[in-house]
């Protein structure tokens, strides 16, 4: 097909900065992955999951979630150490189908990206209000809330945001330090809760494990598989990774291994210290730390969590920075969004784009809401980048390919058949805000996008 992009132009595209001027290592990529993962996943939902979907079967909501996100991260090493450019799902749709599915695949990530974010910081909202009201300061209720919450704006999460799209723009090795020091302090929290909430598990409260049936496990599995979107976050992050074909795979193995035995073992504890129907709250460790009398460690859990979801934040603004870059220079998006700062080799503009709009949507809509693109277009992605897997080996027998997922194609298809069974468990309201999503994807690209598209992607890695 002529709108598909010659794969040998993709890889120059994607050396745009040398071994020396790439700071991400196993180490620093792992963090990453793990960062994006573990945040509001296992700080937020698991306690709203079990309470009104899965109840103490939510571990199997998430090894559900996690075997199929396990099937797609093997999908993405392939990919990403075969074509190691930023632009992820994006590119790879452009190299195997053609520039109107790599629109899309892109135009939902970064609805992806910028919805969860703002997810992310909606649920982080909820942590500081609860750690200051333990030392008596209660903040104005109108400024932690979307109108339709009742508040005006929801201040504390769009401040957040743009902090951390501060901190960015200094470039990654600025980044990754904070990055890596957040990561490490929510992992050391989420122990600590474990280790002080563990001789409080009643086995009586896991029973019924069931409540809501295999149905409540698959629509939680549904709920909480955007949490798993590191994977994408990691293939972004491609152009800046050290030794990228051994690195990545690691990264992505190293990074999903982790983020479930927390997840499982968070629910597991949860569940088993108060009855699931109580933990349909926003912080549940701290409210589960408090039911039982532990006041100080709920407030170092609750301050380590908003320290922690902060790291979650800094990783999808990073990633859909990486995507608005990619993007623009394909010409998809306005030229500019690509160029990089001449100090920090960071896109600013980009940066600064994402940064805005996540804030924007943190500040004036609610969780629920914000979340329901962010579920529906994750799984639309990953379907999207187990067939690329396909289509490529197909298409580009012989291009080397450092990593290769085993067994031919059946773990891509049976990726794929996956990602479907949980699609159709999303409840009606997130289809619809996902095609409303699209829609605008339609006008933006009939209205620009097709006047500029550059397939040879001339312009890519300009400075300013």
């Amino acid at each position: 097909m002529k709108n598909k992009i010659d794969v040998n132009k993709v890889l120059k595209n994607a050396s745009i900065k040398s071994e020396d001027e790439r700071s991400l290592g196993l180490f620093d990529l792992s963090i990453l992955g793990i960062g994006a993962m573990i945040g509001t996943g296992i700080l937020v939902l698991t306690g709203i999951v079990a309470a009104t979907t899965a109840g103490p079967a939510v571990i199997f909501s998430f090894l559900v979630a996690a075997i199929a996100s396990g099937l797609i991260g093997l999908c993405y090493s392939e990919l990403s150490t075969t074509i190691p450019n930023s632009g992820s799902a994006y590119i790879y749709a452009w190299v195997t189908i053609g520039q109107v599915m790599a629109f899309f695949a892109g135009w939902t990530l970064l609805g992806v990206y910028i919805t969860t974010t703002a997810t992310v910081a909606n649920g982080w909202t909820g942590y500081v209000h609860s750690f200051l009201a333990e030392f008596g300061v209660h903040l104005p209720k109108i400024f932690l809330a979307a109108p339709s919450a009742g508040g005006i704006m929801n201040l504390p999460a769009i401040i957040m945001i743009l902090f951390i799209t501060l901190v960015l723009t200094k470039g990654t090795s600025e980044s990754k330090l904070l990055n890596n020091i957040l990561v490490i302090i929510k992992l050391t929290v989420i122990f600590l809760f474990i280790i002080v909430s563990v001789k409080h598990i009643r086995p009586a409260h896991w029973h019924p494990f069931f409540p809501y049936g295999g149905r409540g496990i698959m629509v939680g599995a549904s709920t909480v598989f955007f949490t798993f979107l590191g994977f994408d976050a990691l293939a972004t992050s491609a152009e800046d990774a050290k030794n990228v074909q051994r690195n990545l795979p690691r990264a992505i193995i190293i990074s999903l291994v982790v983020s479930t035995a927390l997840y499982i073992a968070v629910s597991l504890v949860m569940t088993g210290v108060v009855p699931y129907k109580d933990l349909n709250v926003a912080e549940a460790m701290a409210f589960v730390l408090l039911a039982k009398g532990h006041t100080l460690t709920a407030q170092i859990v609750s301050a380590g969590a908003i320290l922690g979801i902060m790291a979650v934040v800094l990783a999808f603004v990073y990633a859909g920075a990486n995507i608005t870059m990619a993007m623009s220079r394909g010409g998809f998006l306005p030229r500019q969004l690509s160029h990089l700062n001449s100090k920090s080799h960071s896109p600013n503009r980009a940066l600064w784009l994402n940064g805005l709009l996540a804030a924007i949507l943190a500040g004036f809509m609610d969780m629920r809401n914000l979340a329901l693109i962010a579920n529906v277009g994750s799984l639309a992605v990953f379907s999207l980048i187990s067939l690329a897997v396909i289509l490529l080996r197909k298409q580009q027998p012989d291009l080397p390919r450092p990593f290769k997922v085993p067994f031919g194609n059946v773990l891509p298809i049976l990726s794929i058949i996956v990602c479907v069974v949980l699609m159709l468990n999303i409840t009606l309201p997130a289809w619809i805000s996902y095609f409303i999503w699209l829609g605008i994807g339609v006008l933006f690209y009939l209205g620009y996008s097709v006047r500029h598209i550059d397939i040879d992607q001339e312009h890519a890695g300009e400075a300013e």
